[in-house]
């Protein structure tokens, strides 16, 4: 059985066209590649067939570390095969079995709905064991699958499994060792290993003891868990995704981390992701404060007095930046409460 590995685009082929460098590469043979494209308005999808022909787009402006995982390009062209979103998730053809698969989804589907394109080919063709969702804008050391798919053979009652996030501009530096610890009470997570280096790593049992999601930019999970547990929840749209996931699965599978698994990631190059306010963009602000209400009024509707009280510090400290109209997002939020949310930012 074989592994398929979904990535997901959204006008960030130049990011797709690396992470697959550096997946080509990889140690574990037995894969096929899904890149489901989120109606990019840049023509991913072309650009990306385009490299798969003949080999056009590639480029790498990391460190030398990552470098060395995506040069020399791998020999093309790629063997690929280009689906709409219904003749996807109907199984595609059965006489095709490319390396490369390319699915145009027809519009943004969000994280989840976008993911869940390639997990339902996957399960449409019923020929893999697991599924690893991996984000666009990262690059892969060549035995993170091979690792992953051991530690979860190792960890028999584990549904998903994390690698090791590093910075893809600064390798040292931790982004996350696997997943991550969510408070109820703030309604944030935590990436378990954040301010460490990879030279002080946490031990392999602590983070595991720790560990209440995976990060989904490195994401293995089993067929047996899609199977029992189901898809992502698409109506987050953006973020809060794997915590829902492990979530629904609490009591049926327990969540891995396998530490010598390495992803480089460049975090948020599509949406503009920070842990800073003042360098958010409107999209990130909006689906985490949204989805802050969204998940808690789901699971823990008895937090919700302190998540609000979080969110009116939000306000005031995006007041402080002179961001009005996060100030006025933030509070119809609020006002509105979520208990359903649109899928759609607010232009």
């Amino acid at each position: 059985m074989k592994v398929y590995i979904v990535i997901v685009n959204y006008n960030g082929w130049r990011d797709t066209v690396e992470c697959l460098e550096s997946v080509f590469r990889l140690e574990f043979t037995r894969y096929s590649v899904v890149v489901c494209d989120n109606g990019s308005s840049d023509g991913s999808l072309e650009r990306i067939r385009e490299w798969a022909e003949t080999g056009a787009g590639q480029s790498c402006r990391g460190a030398d570390t990552v470098q060395n995982l995506t040069s020399p390009p791998v020999d093309k062209p790629i063997p690929h095969q280009v689906y709409s979103r219904s003749e996807a998730e109907a199984g595609g053809r059965a006489d095709s079995d490319p390396p490369l698969v390319l699915i145009d989804c027809g519009e943004n589907l969000g994280f989840g709905g976008g993911n869940n394109v390639g997990l339902r080919y996957a399960l449409s063709r019923n020929t893999f064991s697991h599924a690893w969702l991996l984000n666009n804008d990262t690059v892969v050391a060549r035995k993170a699958l091979s690792l992953l798919v051991a530690r979860m053979e190792e960890e028999s009652g584990a549904g998903m499994c994390g690698s090791t996030l590093l910075l893809y501009d600064n390798p040292e530096q931790v982004q996350a060792q696997g997943g991550g610890y969510y408070c109820k009470w703030i309604g944030l997570p935590w990436h378990l290993g954040r301010l460490r280096t990879v030279n002080n790593l946490a031990g392999k049992e602590s983070v595991e003891r720790w560990m209440n999601y995976v990060v989904g930019a490195s994401l293995l999970v089993s067929k047996q868990f899609l199977l029992t547990v189901g898809l992502m929840e698409e109506d987050f749209f953006l973020y809060f995704e794997e915590l829902d996931w492990a979530l629904r699965a609490k009591g049926l599978f327990t969540l891995a981390y396998a530490p010598e698994s390495v992803v480089y990631h460049k975090i948020g190059a599509s949406i503009g992701t920070s842990s800073n306010p003042a360098a958010k963009s409107f999209t990130c602000d909006y689906y985490n404060v949204r989805n802050r209400l969204f998940f808690t009024r789901k699971y823990y509707p008895h937090a919700l007095p302190s998540i609000y009280a979080t969110l009116v510090v939000a306000l005031l400290i995006r007041a402080l930046y002179g961001k009005w109209e996060r100030v006025a997002m933030i509070w119809r939020l609020i006002i509105a409460g979520v208990s359903r949310p649109v899928s759609q930012v607010p232009q």
